[in-house]
């Protein structure tokens, strides 16, 4: 899946992760992608091992690569 504008100004982007298997895993990743700049929304969810981004812009994805192996947790790529 390649990124999607959903409004002006906003880029939403599905990112597939693995090793997340819990709440606390989900607020890790969560938290770690939210601190990359322009990142507005983050929603990950453990079950499906999927991360929905929304963002200013385009992300770089090696930025959100940096993001999820600081929380512990690989990225596959995207959704």
């Amino acid at each position: 899946m390649t990124a999607q504008s959903d409004t002006q100004g906003t880029v939403t982007a599905v990112y597939k992760v693995s090793g997340m298997s819990c709440g606390h895993c989900e607020g890790s990743v969560s938290s770690e992608i939210s601190e990359i700049a322009g990142v507005t929304s983050v929603k990950a969810v453990a079950s499906s091992g999927e991360v929905t981004v929304v963002s200013e812009a385009p992300l770089d994805e090696a930025a959100v690569r940096a993001a999820v192996d600081e929380a512990g947790f690989e990225l596959v790529g995207r959704a």
